[in-house]
């Protein structure tokens, strides 16, 4: 992957790779009305951490709000063509400020646009890390959103929160940087409880991470805190630490770095905003994918036994363990593992079709017709969830 490359440039210090994410409400003022100051401070941030020799990578949201202010229009529509509509209004003259923001600083950047589904096929997945490893490797600076205008699902990266977690992954970032108008996440509510204090850590293992907070939002953005934590936790469990915070807080982004000892200098920054610890595991790129970026097409439900031996010895699914499936799935496809409990504890790339193994569900091996793949899921192509 591209991070190979960061030793030709300089072998004196640490060099790292950042993706930062601004969500609607960082970028767009509830009129619609871009956020210039907030920008043009990002964007010299940005420019600091590339003139030190760092990576980095700009996800925003955005574009609907902008084609929202430009038509005039007096609320978020609902309609999906009409959110396309407002996207393909506001996409270009969202990135164009980008643009000449960090132009004005010495950075070339690039427009991408993907989708939900540039995520969930695999080519499509392995030419979009491709992508934008070469433009990394070139020195240029991607500012990535999601293209609403063609997309067929809810326009929802959960405000590009999943979208940024799953740039993080495909460019093998060091840092997630998650920009919002809260200092972080906080004990309950601030706005409803006095009490309520940050966090200003959380661990690999914590449970924080498997919960989702509860957030009005912004009536210009489809995100919130819920999503923000979802994000956070894929990073955390692919290896990648990463940060919520305030957008407006001083040297945001140098102090996200600081907090978990980026490198030399660093450390003189105070940490800011709520760290989540990246996982000590690791896993090879295709079961990152199969984790969190491939659609899930279907469910197996296995026994006791079958869960036991997945998680505990990391075996092969075989069709012995098999109680159920449901779905129209074919091999190749992703779908959910499930135990006794209904509760999804793996998600893996099976090797028959729905309609063959509900005719072999239960079987022994030696049973099987010898046309018939001896594993539903190969270990290689299964993992097992958090």
């Amino acid at each position: 992957m591209p991070n190979v490359a960061r030793s030709d440039r300089l072998t004196s210090r640490f060099v790292a790779r950042y993706v930062v994410k601004l969500g609607s409400s960082i970028v767009a003022e509830d009129s619609g009305a871009l956020r210039a100051e907030v920008l043009a401070r990002v964007c010299d941030e940005v420019a600091a951490r590339h003139a030190a020799g760092d990576d980095v990578v700009v996800v925003t949201s955005g574009a609907i709000a902008r084609g929202i202010q430009i038509m005039d229009l007096a609320v978020r529509p609902t309609a999906v063509e009409d959110l396309q509509a407002a996207s393909a209004v506001g996409q270009g003259k969202l990135y164009r400020v980008y643009d000449e923001l960090l132009r004005e600083r010495g950075i070339t950047s690039a427009q991408v646009l993907l989708t939900f589904f540039d995520m969930s096929a695999r080519t499509h997945y392995l030419n979009a890390r491709q992508t934008l490893g070469r433009l990394l490797d070139w020195r240029v600076v991607p500012v990535i959103n999601e293209n609403d205008t063609t997309t067929t699902d809810d326009i929802s990266f959960g405000d590009n929160d999943f979208l940024a977690a799953q740039v993080a992954i495909l460019t093998g970032a060091d840092l997630l940087v998650l920009l919002t108008d809260t200092d972080g996440v906080y004990t309950a509510d601030p706005r409803r409880d006095s009490s309520a204090r940050l966090v200003t850590r959380v661990t690999a293992d914590d449970p924080l991470l498997a919960i989702a907070a509860n957030s009005n939002g912004s009536g210009r953005g489809s995100g919130g805190m819920a999503s923000k934590l979802t994000a956070a936790r894929i990073a955390s469990w692919s290896g990648i630490r990463s940060v919520i915070a305030r957008a407006a807080a001083p040297n945001v982004l140098e102090r996200a770095v600081a907090g978990g000892a980026a490198g030399p200098g660093d450390a003189g920054e105070s940490p800011v905003g709520t760290t989540f610890d990246a996982h000590a595991r690791t896993l090879p790129a295709r079961k990152l994918w199969i984790a969190f970026a491939a659609e899930v097409e279907g469910t197996l439900e296995v026994d006791a036994g079958a869960e036991r031996a997945l998680i505990e010895a990391s075996r092969s699914l075989l069709p012995a363990g098999v109680v159920a499936a449901t779905g129209h799935f074919v091999a190749g496809d992703t779908v959910d593992i499930v135990g006794p409990s209904g509760r999804p504890f793996a998600r893996g790339m099976v090797a028959v079709d729905a309609g063959v193994i509900a005719s072999i569900a239960g079987m022994r091996t030696h049973d099987l017709p010898s046309e018939v793949a001896h594993e539903v899921v190969h270990r290689d192509d299964l993992v097992v969830l958090p």
